[in-house]
């Protein structure tokens, strides 16, 4: 079994090696090969008065990004990457690399973004990129482990619906047989479908897809979402629970990913509890305050709005109290005064991550809501069809974990925390 680049130390005594050759620099009498796997590098130094012949044919015929396979002696040594090198004993080409390369993996020279994603299992090989994905998998961990371990079930609902979550046209539809049918914003109807069936506690990270005409740095057309329902609860406690999930998420990347912070030189910083709380119309007093845009109670926050607002809170924040014209049908409107829902956004300084609400869980009040929107309670039969059989109250949030991921390591474009991105031109690789 092959020890990693990272297994090897300054003591260990001989070694054999397989990885990327990520640099070459030949000095005449030397030539250093820097050898990359996903743990780190580690270099290769080819002394050519010494060195066996063959040795010295495939250390002249390697390009760089090749995989080869190294063995010989280990040394000690400040001058290279971790204070150890390998002179080989032999040297054997793998796979050889084309040359010229796509885009340069050693990060000397930076390709376009456009390049980049063309190219994405050669861009995936810089170790920038690779410590996004490693730490967007100690997220992925750190969430589920939180669920897990607070009692949630794990489940996975269709991504091939007949009727929109929420209405609208944001949908893309697919050919499925004589059927019309359309791929999900949302498992939202599932998950409260789900609370019916007396399941209490779940949640599903999976995609969605959303069919904006957006051209922007945060938006997709295909994202991860990580969503979540639980019974008898309400929009504080969903909140809460927000909350924690985050600060889990972050904790599990300061725990298990030192090395990948460094490689990104970022100040990572576990958001302190408890997330401050303002209302809606709180909010619109902050942007009408901060901005020239003519913004008034009733509007949706524009980014301009939410920039501001951002800036004036500078943590994590949440978004409550939303007027019930603007939010979607499920959101509980508060009984004393029914023009205002139980509905909340959780917001970085820099944008919305999440939108979550108690729910509406009484029949008759949610096909009033539904019809309030426009839309038609038959469209929504199969969903209405359980809240007539014993729904607890309950509620629920979902939350887009490449914008998790963005703001938290301050990356610039949403399509660096997703390995292939699709957005409004983009279907392939």
């Amino acid at each position: 079994m092959r020890i990693s680049l990272k297994e090897v130390t300054a003591e260990t005594e001989t070694a054999e090696v397989i990885g990327w050759v990520h640099e070459v620099r030949d000095l005449g009498g030397l030539s250093f090969y820097i050898l990359r796997d996903r743990t780190g590098f580690l270099q290769a130094t080819v002394v050519k008065k010494k060195a066996p012949e063959a040795v010295l044919e495939a250390a002249k015929e390697v390009s760089r990004e090749s995989v080869v396979k190294i063995s010989g002696t280990v040394k000690p040594t400040e001058k290279a990457p971790g204070g150890r090198e390998l002179i080989p004993d032999s040297f054997e080409i793998i796979s050889k690399a084309e040359t010229p390369l796509p885009l340069d993996v050693s990060e000397k020279v930076l390709a376009e973004v456009e390049t980049r994603l063309d190219n994405r299992y050669l861009d995936a090989r810089r170790p920038k990129v690779g410590a996004i994905f490693q730490i967007r998998s100690a997220v992925t961990h750190g969430i589920n482990d939180y669920f897990f371990n607070n009692g949630f079930i794990n489940i996975n609902t269709s991504k091939i619906v007949a009727a929109a979550t929420e209405g609208g046209t944001e949908l893309f539809p697919i050919a499925y047989f004589e059927k019309e049918a359309f791929l999900n914003q949302s498992p939202q109807l599932y998950k409260q479908m789900m609370m019916a069936a007396g399941f209490e506690k779940v949640f599903e990270i999976a995609p969605i897809f959303r069919a904006e005409e957006h051209n922007t740095t945060r938006h997709l057309n295909e994202a991860t979402s990580i969503d979540v329902e639980f019974s008898f609860a309400d929009h504080n406690d969903a909140m809460d629970l927000l909350e924690d999930v985050v600060i889990a998420a972050y904790e599990n990347v300061e725990k298990n990913c030192s090395d990948e912070i460094a490689t990104l030189g970022i100040d990572f910083e576990i958001p302190k509890k408890s997330f401050p709380r303002i209302s809606y119309a709180e909010a619109i007093d902050i942007a009408a305050a901060r901005i020239e845009e003519d913004i008034g109670y009733g509007d949706d926050l524009s980014t301009a709005a939410e920039r501001a607002i951002g800036e004036e809170m500078g943590v994590h924040y949440f978004i409550t109290d939303w007027p019930t014209a603007i939010k979607p049908y499920y959101a509980m409107p508060y009984e004393d005064e029914p023009e205002i829902c139980k509905a909340f956004d959780m917001m970085h300084p820099r944008m919305e991550l999440s939108s979550g609400a108690q729910r509406v869980h009484q029949h008759d009040l949610l096909v009033e809501q539904i019809q309030s929107k426009g839309l038609s309670p038959e469209s929504f039969e199969f969903y209405l069809k359980p809240f007539k059989y014993g729904m607890p109250p309950h509620a629920g949030w979902g939350m887009g974990m490449e914008r998790l991921i963005m703001t938290m390591l301050d990356l610039p474009n949403i399509r660096e925390a997703v390995l292939f991105p699709r957005d409004r031109h983009r279907v392939t690789p």
